[in-house]
C-alpha cells in the first residue's frame, strides 16, 4: 500500500513538471503544439546506458542524448574531474588569461587529431566551431601570404547539415531548416551528394563507380577561383538521415579540393570521439583537413564545449597588426568543460573504449541484417556505431509514406512504451546509443527497436 501511495505521489509531481514546462518553456525540433497535446517524459536522472523518468522508469538511451554520451551517464571518472575543478575555479575568461585545463585538453586535441592540425580554438556548440571555421577561411585568403580576397564562398553536398547558426545555415543543404530564413543566409556552392538508396543519378552502387563525384569536380573546378573552402561531414551525412557515403567518396572530395588549392573545412561534431569506430572519421580515409570542428561527444556527453582545430599555416596568417581574429564567447574554453573533456579521453584510454567498440559494431551490423525482414523498412546504413533505419512504403518502388503518418514517430512512440528513446529524422530512425553500452543493453535495443517496427508495420499495412 505504501509503494502504491509513493507511486501516485510520484506520478502527480510528473503531471506538475510537464504542465509546468508546457506553460513556459519553448523545446528545439518541437512542433509544440503535438508537445503540448500529449504527455511527456521527464527525465530526473541517468545511470550508465538509461535514462530514468521522474515516475522512476527507466529507458535505454538509444541516442547518447543526441549523439553527446560515450561512456554511459554518472561515469565516475568524469564526475570526479568536474568536482576537483568546481574546488578550483568554475569559469574564468579565455580573453587575456588561460587555465590549465585548457592548456592541457588543447595538447591532447592536437595529438589525437588527424593530419596537421596544430592550434585549437574552443567555443560551446557544433554550429560555433563551424561557424569559426567558416570566418577563419575568409581571413585567411585576405591575409596569406599571397592574398585571394576573391574567394568568398563554400562549396557544400546537399542535404549537408552543419548547425543552426547563420554561417552554418548558409552552407547546410536541407531545406526544410533554411527556407524561413534564406534572407539571413549567404549564398554557397553546392553539388548532389552520394545518396546511394535514392541515386539522383538511377545507378547502383558499386558499378556506378561513385559517378555523382563528376559532378562535385565539374562544380568545383568551376568555381575554384572564387571558392574559400570545401566543407563536408567525413563518411557520412548525420542529420539529413545516415547517409553513409561509399568507401574512398570523402578522399575523392578531399582531393579534388587540393587540386584545386581549397582549403578542407572537416565537420567532425557527429562523426568524432568514437562514432565511426575511429576517434576521428578522417582517419578511416587519410584524409587531413585545414581545419576541423569538433563538439558533441567532446566532453563525453556533460557539458557544452566545441573547438576549431586547424594548420600552423592558417593560424600564421593571423599573426601581426590589424589580423587579429575578432571572435570569441563568454564561456570559451571554461573550465569545467576542459576538465570534463580531459576526463572523457583518459576514459577513452582505461578503458580501450574503441578497441572494445570492435566488437559492439560488428554485432549491431550482424543484428540489423535481420530488419530486412520487416516489410516497411526500405534501406539500413551503418557507419560505425551510427545507424540509420529508413521506413518506406513500398521497398519495391521505394515509396515514402505520406509525412502525415508520421511513421517513425509512431515507432519511437512504441519503443519508449518497451524501455527505449530514439529520435527519428523525417522516417528514418535513428540509433546511436553511447559507446560503452553492454552487449546485452544492445541486443535488448535492437530487439525493442525491431518489436516497435514490427507492431507498427502491422498497423501500416493491414
Amino acid at each position: 500500500m505504501e509503494e502504491k501511495g509513493e507511486a501516485m505521489a510520484s506520478h502527480s509531481e510528473s503531471i506538475r513538471w510537464q504542465n509546468l514546462d508546457k506553460s513556459v518553456l519553448w523545446h528545439p525540433f518541437t512542433q509544440q503544439s503535438d508537445w503540448e497535446a500529449e504527455a511527456q517524459l521527464v527525465i530526473e536522472r541517468a545511470d550508465g546506458c538509461y535514462l530514468i523518468d521522474s515516475d522512476n522508469n527507466p529507458y535505454l538511451d538509444g541516442v547518447s542524448s543526441l549523439w553527446v554520451n560515450i561512456h554511459g551517464h554518472r561515469h565516475p571518472t568524469i564526475d570526479q574531474a568536474i568536482r576537483e575543478q568546481l574546488e578550483r575555479v568554475a569559469h574564468t575568461t579565455f580573453l587575456g588569461l588561460t587555465h590549465p585545463p585548457g592548456i592541457e585538453l588543447a595538447q591532447r586535441l592536437v595529438d589525437l587529431a588527424p593530419g596537421r592540425l596544430q592550434r585549437v580554438f574552443y567555443s560551446d556548440t557544433g554550429a560555433a566551431a563551424v561557424e569559426i571555421a567558416l570566418k577563419m577561411a575568409i581571413q585567411y585568403w585576405q591575409q596569406c601570404p599571397s592574398p585571394q580576397p576573391q574567394r568568398t564562398k563554400f562549396f557544400a553536398l546537399h542535404s549537408a547539415y552543419h548547425g543552426d547558426t547563420v554561417g552554418a545555415m548558409s552552407v547546410g543543404g536541407i531545406e526544410m531548416y533554411r527556407h524561413s530564413y534564406l534572407s539571413l543566409l549567404f549564398p554557397h556552392i553546392e553539388a548532389r551528394s552520394a545518396y546511394c538508396y535514392r541515386c539522383h543519378l538511377q545507378k547502383t552502387y558499386p558499378s556506378c563507380r561513385m559517378a555523382c563525384l563528376e559532378e562535385v569536380e565539374r562544380v568545383i573546378s568551376t568555381h575554384a577561383h572564387e571558392l574559400a573552402a570545401v566543407i563536408m561531414e567525413p563518411l557520412v551525412q548525420a542529420a539529413a538521415g545516415i547517409y553513409v557515403y561509399p568507401k574512398g567518396y570523402t578522399r575523392a572530395v578531399w582531393e579534388i579540393a587540393k587540386r584545386h588549392g581549397l582549403l578542407f573545412i572537416a565537420d567532425e561534431v557527429a562523426t568524432g570521439f568514437g562514432r565511426t569506430g575511429k576517434m576521428f572519421a578522417c582517419e578511416h580515409e587519410g584524409i587531413e583537413p585545414d581545419l576541423m570542428a569538433i563538439g558533441k561527444g567532446l566532453t563525453g556527453g556533460y557539458l557544452p564545449l566545441a573547438a576549431t582545430l586547424t594548420t600552423e599555416e592558417v593560424y600564421r596568417a593571423f599573426l601581426g597588426p590589424g589580423r587579429t581574429f575578432y571572435h570569441g564567447h563568454t564561456y570559451t574554453g571554461n573550465p569545467l568543460a576542459c576538465a570534463a573533456a580531459l576526463a572523457n579521453l583518459r576514459v577513452f584510454e582505461q578503458e580501450e573504449t574503441l578497441q572494445r567498440l570492435e566488437l559492439r559494431i560488428a554485432l549491431m551490423e550482424e543484428w540489423l541484417r535481420s530488419f530486412h525482414a520487416l516489410p516497411i523498412v526500405g534501406d539500413i546504413r551503418q557507419c560505425g556505431f551510427m545507424v540509420g533505419i529508413e521506413l518506406v512504403q513500398d521497398r519495391k518502388t521505394k515509396t515514402p509514406f505520406p509525412p502525415e503518418q508520421r511513421v517513425a514517430v509512431r515507432v519511437i512512440k512504441e519503443a519508449r512504451k518497451r524501455g527505449l528513446i530514439l529520435r527519428p529524422l523525417g522516417d528514418v530512425l535513428v540509433i546511436m546509443p553511447p559507446l560503452a553500452i553492454s552487449h546485452p543493453e544492445l541486443v535488448r535495443l535492437l530487439d525493442i527497436t525491431y518489436a516497435a517496427i514490427e507492431k507498427v508495420a502491422e498497423e501500416v499495412l493491414s
